[in-house]
């Protein structure tokens, strides 16, 4: 656990930061706050309750925009995972949070000396640039927030259309936008714009999410190969492979259990889901099909099936810098937190993708050899049971994780790439 420490802010600037989202949204922004405030920089974190005590541990002063009561609704929503109805749900909560965040912002925007940085669905942090004048900075954590045409990033089972012409990729991009997202996000945004009287905007998605004064993509080149139709000033950062546990050791009942037989498979489908019963009810009968030991992640246990097998041990939270490079292999729904530590571990991947951006950061770590992918519909006992075998015994894929390990390992951390490039933003600026 990291202890708060006091600086004086005597010539820094007040850095308000917004990150909407569960668990993996928010860490690299605290990551990011404490490499800020290491510098002497005044920063505040706006985020939902749930993380009012990682704030408090990483010492950052925390204002909340989402209780944890509404965050939990959210979560419990059986609707919440599935790739149609989970859209809905997500803008119905992110278009409810930006009238109040907004105001939140108002209050401590100081203008002269604030820059504001959001995350990619933090769209209150634009609204603030615009009516206040402070530079606005958005921070992406996946690539598949960036369209393009020529590498079109994964939005659902159906892969990358990679043989599609260009003309079919801009029709269906466009199609997109006035079927689902338009109707979903676009119009009850340019209602709330109307109120502070802006103008519309229209394709939210398009181009307008990457129009700030500077947009950052928290990922490798190597990861996401920049395209040529993605935004001219986009950089790219690298991972910000926080955890919130880097010097935290693995806690005794789960180095007694690592430490009782051959390395375990972990499995986890993130913090943001409560709806995982037979998610691992599969992956406590794949254990036992290919007489593997299991580790199970999850902060509910209501999910898990009793009794579990002698075998399979379950606990809430394990810091995953401490637990993955001793794994055999690790299961997980391909969000981009779990994917990026998991590729610095040098741990084999098995990723069963459900929504959002986990599509496209499964076909990624696919195409580095390093993983394995089993959509939802296919996540069953003798299918999970073969995948593990196949990556577990493979000579290949353990090469690659290695030499993956090595490449991520040697780069800078991407918090302190990041914080150099909001830094001459400032300077630009005049902060």
């Amino acid at each position: 656990m990291h202890k708060s420490t006091v600086f004086t802010y005597d010539d820094g600037m007040k850095i308000l930061i917004v990150a909407a989202g569960s668990h993996g949204d928010v860490l690299p922004f605290v990551g990011l706050g404490r490499e800020l405030q290491a510098r002497g920089h005044e920063v505040r974190l706006f985020a939902s309750g749930p993380f009012a005590t990682m704030a408090a541990e990483a010492g950052l002063p925390f204002v909340e925009v989402l209780s944890s009561a509404e965050v939990q609704r959210l979560l419990a929503d059986r609707d919440a995972t599935d790739p149609r109805k989970g859209m809905a749900l997500l803008a119905e909560a992110v278009i409810g949070s930006q009238r109040r965040c907004l105001a939140l912002l108002e209050r401590e925007c100081e203008p002269g000396r604030t820059l504001v940085i959001g995350s990619s669905l933090a769209w209150a942090t634009r609204l603030l640039g615009e009516t206040q004048h402070v530079p606005v900075v958005t921070v992406h954590l996946a690539p598949s927030w960036l369209r393009s045409n020529h590498r079109a990033p994964s939005i659902g089972p159906l892969g990358h259309l990679e043989a599609a012409p260009a003309f079919v990729k801009r029709l269906l991009w466009r199609l997109m936008d006035r079927r689902f997202l338009d109707p979903l996000f676009t119009a009850p945004f340019n209602a709330l714009r109307a109120e502070r009287g802006l103008p519309p905007v229209s394709r939210l998605f398009d181009r307008w999410l990457h129009d700030g004064d500077l947009t950052l993509g928290m990922f490798p080149d190597w990861f996401a190969p920049r395209q040529p139709d993605w935004p001219a000033g986009l950089q790219l950062t690298g991972f910000p492979l926080y955890d919130h546990g880097d010097d935290a050791p693995l806690p005794p009942d789960v180095e007694r259990f690592l430490a009782a037989g051959e390395p375990p498979v972990a499995f986890t489908t993130g913090t943001a889901n409560a709806t995982s019963q037979a998610f691992f009810e599969t992956s406590v009968q794949a254990c036992r099909l290919s007489r593997r030991r299991g580790l199970l992640l999850t902060q509910d246990p209501s999910q898990l099936p009793a009794p579990l097998p002698p075998q399979v041990a379950h606990f809430s939270y394990v810091p995953f810098k401490a637990l993955l490079p001793r794994l055999a292999a690790l299961v997980h729904h391909g969000g981009i937190g779990t994917t990026s530590q998991a590729l610095l571990a040098g741990v084999p991947q098995l990723v069963r993708p459900m929504g959002f951006d986990q599509f496209d950061n499964a076909l990624r770590v696919l195409s580095l050899g390093v993983a394995r992918r089993l959509l939802p519909r296919r996540y069953r006992p003798e299918a999970v049971a073969k995948a593990l075998d196949s990556l577990v015994t493979d000579p290949t894929v353990r090469a690659r994780c290695a030499e993956v390990a090595r490449t991520l390992s040697a780069e800078r951390p991407g918090t302190a790439v990041a914080a150099d490039a909001l830094l001459a933003l400032a300077s630009r600026a005049g902060l």
